[in-house]
């Protein structure tokens, strides 16, 4: 139950934030927390990460709500295979695509404000990038990949591991 709780906790962090920005900043307006660098912007994404297929909302409800059966019933096979690094990284997904699904659902966009630019000289060559507008169901859902990439290393590693000490005992 603690990472279907996990997906509860993104969940409610990711709309009462989201509600904080749309209560409190006008759309398009800009609120700097670190100079230049980190900056709260109200935006509204009617597209995918990166804005990508504008305008799909029903497209991204069916595909969501796809994945979101997929994340539960993939989080209960590995609760039960006991394996916890995965089980959280899903109930991270889980919340982050129910957020994003809730703003799509209910208001056709979903409420990105997190805003970071780089600006920057590398080996004497300027570097100017403003990321993508996100907001904290991105974040989750981003971590939660970067765990399962780590599982995966390490199952990979385990399992290795496991056929190399087969092979010697094989020799023997």
């Amino acid at each position: 139950m603690k990472y279907y709780f996990y997906a509860l906790i993104v969940f409610i962090l990711d709309q009462v934030s989201k509600w904080f920005i749309t209560k409190r900043i006008p759309l398009g307006e800009e609120r700097s927390v670190i100079g230049d660098f980190f900056i709260i912007t109200s935006h509204r994404n009617r597209g995918a990460a990166f804005g990508i297929l504008q305008d799909q909302r029903w497209f991204f409800i069916v595909i969501t709500t796809i994945v979101v059966i997929g994340i539960i019933w993939y989080i209960r096979k590995t609760i039960r295979e006991g394996k916890v690094l995965l089980s959280t990284a899903l109930g991270l997904l889980l919340g982050g695509a129910l957020g994003n699904f809730i703003d799509r659902a209910l208001f056709g966009e979903v409420v990105d404000f997190l805003q970071f630019t780089f600006d920057f000289s590398l080996f004497g060559k300027a570097i100017y990038y403003i990321y993508p507008i996100f907001n904290l169901a991105d974040s989750a859902i981003v971590i939660g990949v970067i765990l399962i990439f780590l599982e995966s290393i390490l199952a990979w590693r385990k399992e290795k591991k496991g056929a190399t000490h087969e092979h010697k005992s094989d020799l023997v």
